[in-house]
């Protein structure tokens, strides 16, 4: 009986590095998603030239740095050399919209194989696990990402939670947006501080954070 070729997807360089450095999977197949999919414009076809170039303006890099950085890594994703994927992502929107994307693709390029998610806490320990197949996650993609509305039904329930919060969380009245209007007389670098502590369930960085700041107080 052929063995089962598994992958694991993480939820980026961190959590690479840390389960590099701890032996945690030790032996197995392992690559970061480097991505930040809930902030800035996309397109249907993931991960295509149009795309790239999309990404690559919304993260002010060139698509050369764009490829090195994130689509270097995935290429054990994209030879689909694989039997099981596993995924090891937080329960934070950053994370889920970065499972629907992964998801999405997997679809567009009708992935028929074991898929097994892992949503992982604060200290990287397993919290919830789904198994998953992937039709209809390429449409879902495009009600979400590109046009922006809720699907009627989404599985599993982390993945709705961020999928809520990503289309709201720029509203001029969403709860983030109204603490950063609140604060507008307080330093960026202290406000990025207050955010990434008060806003968890988010998961953004200070990158995003900077931009959503300085694009409120020009507004």
């Amino acid at each position: 009986m052929p063995q089962k070729r598994v992958l694991h997807l993480l939820n980026g360089q961190a959590l690479y590095n840390f389960y590099k450095t701890t032996h945690f999977l030790d032996g197995e197949c392992m690559i970061p998603f480097n991505e930040a999919m809930c902030y800035g414009e996309t397109c249907s076809n993931i991960f295509s030239h149009n795309f790239i170039q999309i990404r690559a303006n919304v993260h002010h890099v060139t698509t050369e740095q764009y490829s090195e950085i994130t689509l270097k890594p995935l290429q054990r994703l994209f030879r689909k050399n694989f039997s099981h994927l596993t995924l090891w992502f937080d329960e934070d929107m950053f994370c889920q919209i970065n499972i629907l994307t992964i998801l999405a693709w997997l679809d567009q390029n009708d992935y028929k194989g074991a898929i097994d998610l892992h949503i992982i806490g604060e200290k990287f320990e397993r919290k919830e696990s789904f198994s998953l197949k992937v039709e209809g996650y390429a449409e879902m993609y495009n009600q979400v990402l590109v046009n922006k509305t809720l699907p009627k039904h989404i599985f599993p329930n982390p993945l709705k939670r961020g999928i809520e919060l990503y289309l709201n969380y720029l509203d001029k009245d969403s709860d983030l947006m109204r603490f950063i209007t609140k604060y507008q007389d307080v330093s960026e670098e202290e406000l990025v501080t207050k955010l990434i502590v008060e806003f968890q369930h988010y998961g953004l960085g200070d990158v995003q954070y900077l931009e959503m700041i300085r694009s409120s107080r020009e507004g």
